[in-house]
């Protein structure tokens, strides 16, 4: 299977620059993942899709103002650096440009010297490990001074950086969010519930690889990066009980789909765990936990295409894809969103 099978035309105007004013004002395309049908729709409609006892899961992480811009202490040069994944107390993994400025021992000041980081080694794909000294709390001096990692094709700045965050959002340590969870308000969300929809959270942290290309020719041959996950069993419990019952799991996002499929049993039993995923879902793969997927438009090529594909058929999705940018849909993370249904739910029943 080729990487080109799942590339499509996208003019750049329809890459959404800012998030809507009201979160769930954003259209929805709703495609049959059996049949390939489209219907069109706005997205606080959604509780019209849902049935009294459907379960949605949620991903509750939580995106950290992970960039951080400062100084190298010898040079006064600029560098910037992303968090990508915490090793120790105050080492972190992270991506450093320009990286020619960040060999072991280079020391980069940031707000002044309210923060200072050590260059110690050198990681997979050129990536640094960075040991932090402050004083106070790690979480707060981030807040002070750190920026949102907005992904590459996001050119403005972003005036409110709750606007990045979903209003769930609860575990911190992503560097991207989980962003089909954007459209929901706690309006829309006490109306789902009020309707005898379940809601279930599970925490899954978003690394930068969901916005790495896939590079290689042969999808085969593409390495996965790794994420962290947990769920608990008041949640696992929520997921079990619904599918027992005969309501539809329902994924809000890939990142929620990508967890699932990683826990799941093969009869779609949710076990309590926690743990890393590097879980690759394309064509030909056979889901076990989700029975309908909410989800934005994602990049040519990628691995959340790949992912959305698998879920119905890559001909179906094209075409999705090809009437939504006739119908000028928003795409990407601050776009529109498409909600994947089936109205037979997967059989399951409750186990302790």
């Amino acid at each position: 299977m080729k990487v080109s099978d799942f590339t499509f035309d996208l003019p750049e105007e329809l890459i959404a620059q800012d998030p809507l004013e009201d979160r769930s004002s954003s259209r929805l395309l709703t495609l049959d993942k059996n049949t390939g049908e489209i219907g069109h729709d706005v997205f606080h409609n959604i509780v019209n899709y849902l049935k009294p006892g459907d379960c949605l899961v949620l991903n509750n992480t939580k995106v950290i103002p992970a960039r951080l811009i400062g100084a190298k202490e010898e040079t006064g040069g600029k560098v910037e650096v992303l968090l990508l994944k915490r090793k120790q107390d105050n080492v972190w993994e992270t991506l450093v440009k320009p990286g020619k400025k960040a060999r072991p021992g280079a020391r980069i000041s940031f707000g002044d010297g309210k923060l200072v980081g050590e260059v110690i080694d050198v990681v997979d794909e050129g990536n640094r490990l960075v040991k932090f000294e402050y004083e106070g709390i790690f979480e707060e001096i981030l807040d002070q001074l750190g920026q949102m990692p907005l992904p590459p094709y996001i050119t403005h700045q972003l005036e409110d950086k709750n606007r990045y965050q979903t209003v769930y959002a609860k575990n911190e340590g992503s560097a991207a969010a989980p962003t089909a969870g954007l459209h929901f308000t706690p309006q829309l969300l006490q109306q789902l519930k009020d309707k005898g929809v379940k809601i279930a959270k599970l925490t899954l942290h978003v690394g930068l690889g969901t916005f790495r290309p896939v590079k290689e020719d042969d999808i085969l041959d593409h390495k996965m990066h790794s994420e962290f996950y947990m769920i608990d069993k008041e949640n696992a419990d929520i997921i079990n009980n619904a599918r027992a019952n005969g309501g539809r799991i329902i994924a809000v996002g890939t990142t929620s789909t990508r967890t699932l499929e990683s826990i799941a049993e093969e009869d779609g039993f949710i076990p309590v765990k926690s743990g890393w995923t590097d879980i690759f879902i394309y064509p030909g793969y056979k889901f076990k936990a989700i029975d309908c997927l909410i989800t934005n438009f994602h990049l040519p090529e990628s691995t959340l295409i790949m992912l959305v594909s698998a879920f119905s058929t890559r001909e179906n999705v094209l075409n999705a894809y090809k009437c939504a940018v006739e119908g000028k849909y928003r795409f990407f993370s601050f776009g529109d969103a498409m909600f994947m249904v089936t109205s037979t739910p997967k059989t399951g029943k409750f186990r302790d």
